[in-house]
């Protein structure tokens, strides 16, 4: 896949990948990295998440908080809040109606 095109629709939906990737819990940044990566998403680095999550804290969607680590530094770990599950439904819901209707023509066109 060509890495611009690739890139163009990671920046249309990472948000909303951290959002899904803390629905179960909290998480450092790097462990979100990991996680996204395991799941598909492919390698993101830190200068494209860290500004992603400070975003996210900003606008209420997530909360951070400092702890001191057991055999290294001090982690920053991010969970969301209420309003970030709330968005993570409602973008979430909205990311499927969308992509549904794409998968269909696109799948046409493969097959077809």
């Amino acid at each position: 896949m060509d890495s611009d095109r690739r890139g163009q629709w990671l920046r249309g939906v990472l948000d909303l990948c951290v959002l899904a990737a803390l629905r179960d819990g909290e998480s450092y940044g790097y462990q979100l990295a990991q996680a996204l990566d395991v799941a598909g998403v492919g390698p993101i680095q830190g200068g494209t998440l860290y500004p992603v999550l400070l975003r996210l804290q900003r606008t209420g969607l997530v909360t951070a908080q400092w702890r001191e680590g057991t055999s290294g530094p001090a982690r920053k770990y991010y969970r969301l809040t209420e309003h970030g599950r709330a968005t993570l439904r409602q973008d979430g819901s909205a990311w499927l109606a969308f992509v549904a209707p794409v998968n269909t023509i696109v799948t046409k066109g493969v097959d077809g």
